[in-house]
C-alpha cells in the first residue's frame, strides 16, 4: 500500500467537529490536535470563556474554531449551540462528548458514608455524564441523519468496566454511556444509515480537575494513598496525558475505522490488564 494510500484513510481535513467539554483538559486537547490535521473545531462548554479561550488558541496557529456556551443538560441550549455551528462551519461531521466529571459530595470518605451520599450529588454526575451524552447526541445526530453520515465518539471510562472504590454515581454513570454507545451505534446505522458510526473512548487515569482531589494533596502535589495505588497498578508506570487519546480519537474518526461501531475503546496504560500481582 503506498504511503499516499495510507494518508487517505486517516485524513481529515475539511470536517466539522463539535466538542463538548472543550474547555477541560482533555477535550482541549483533543479539539487542539485535530485543528491541527485540518478539522474545522466548535468547541461547547458551560464556561464561554474557558471555551473560547481554547478556540482562540486554535486561531493562533492558523485552525479554524468558535467556543460556544453550552449547558449539555438543556436541549434548547445545546440547540442553539448548533444553530451557531451550522452558521459559522456549514456542517458537522463528527460530535465528541466529553463533557462530564465527578463531584465530591458524590463521593465516599471517611467523612461522608455510602449510605449519607446526598441523592441531589448522585442525580448531578448521572446526569451530567449520561444525560450530558444523550442530549447532545439527540441535537447532532439528527443533523447527521439527514446528512446520512456522520460519527460519535463518546467519553466514557475503565469505572464502565471495573467500578471503582468510593464513586459509586459516576462509575454507574459511565457504564450507562459505555452501554448507550452500543443500543445508538445500532439505531444510528439500522434506522438512518450505516454511514453514521457510534463509539467510544474509556480512558484510564488521566489527572483532570475533577479528580485531583482523589489523586494528589493540594498543597504538596505529592500522590495520595489511593494516587500510589492507582499509579502501582499501571503496567506503563504513569498517569495518561490529553494527548495519549488524540490518536484513538482520530482513528475512530478517519476513513480507517468506516466498519468499526458500537465498540468502547480503553486507552488505560494497561490498567485493566493487570490483576495486581
Amino acid at each position: 500500500m503506498k504511503s499516499t494510500e495510507i494518508e487517505k484513510m486517516f485524513d481529515l481535513t475539511g470536517k466539522v467537529a463539535v466538542v463538548t467539554g472543550g474547555g477541560g483538559i482533555l477535550c482541549s486537547a483533543i479539539a487542539t490536535g485535530l485543528a491541527k490535521m485540518g478539522v474545522s473545531v466548535a468547541l461547547l462548554d458551560i464556561s464561554e470563556p474557558a471555551a473560547t479561550k481554547v478556540a482562540s488558541e486554535i486561531n493562533s496557529f492558523g485552525g479554524k474554531s468558535i467556543g460556544l456556551t453550552c449547558n449539555v443538560l438543556n436541549k434548547e441550549s445545546i440547540q442553539h449551540a448548533a444553530v451557531e455551528v451550522e452558521k459559522t462551519f456549514g456542517r458537522v461531521d463528527f460530535l465528541i462528548n466529553g463533557a462530564g466529571g465527578n463531584k465530591t459530595k458524590a463521593t465516599t470518605s471517611a467523612e461522608l458514608s455510602f449510605f449519607d451520599l446526598p441523592a441531589e450529588a448522585i442525580n448531578d454526575v448521572f446526569g451530567l455524564n449520561f444525560l450530558g451524552t444523550l442530549l447532545p447526541s439527540q441535537v447532532f445526530g439528527k443533523l447527521m441523519a439527514v446528512q446520512k453520515e456522520g460519527a460519535i465518539i463518546n467519553v466514557s471510562s475503565m469505572n464502565s468496566f471495573k467500578p471503582l472504590t468510593r464513586i459509586p454515581a459516576y462509575s454507574a454513570a459511565k457504564a450507562a454511556v459505555s452501554n448507550f454507545t452500543q443500543w445508538l451505534a445500532v439505531h444510528m446505522a439500522q434506522e438512518y444509515s450505516p454511514k453514521i458510526r457510534v463509539n467510544a473512548i474509556a480512558p484510564g487515569f488521566f489527572l483532570t480537575e475533577q479528580n485531583r482531589f482523589l489523586m494528589k494533596v493540594a498543597e504538596t502535589e505529592e500522590l495520595t494513598e489511593r494516587g500510589k495505588k492507582i499509579l502501582a497498578h499501571i503496567p506503563m508506570g504513569r498517569f495518561g496525558t490529553p494527548e495519549d487519546l488524540l490518536s484513538t480519537v482520530i482513528w475512530l474518526l478517519a476513513p480507517s475505522s468506516m466498519f468499526i461501531t458500537g465498540i468502547v475503546v480503553p486507552v488505560d496504560g494497561g490498567f485493566s490488564s493487570f490483576s495486581g500481582i
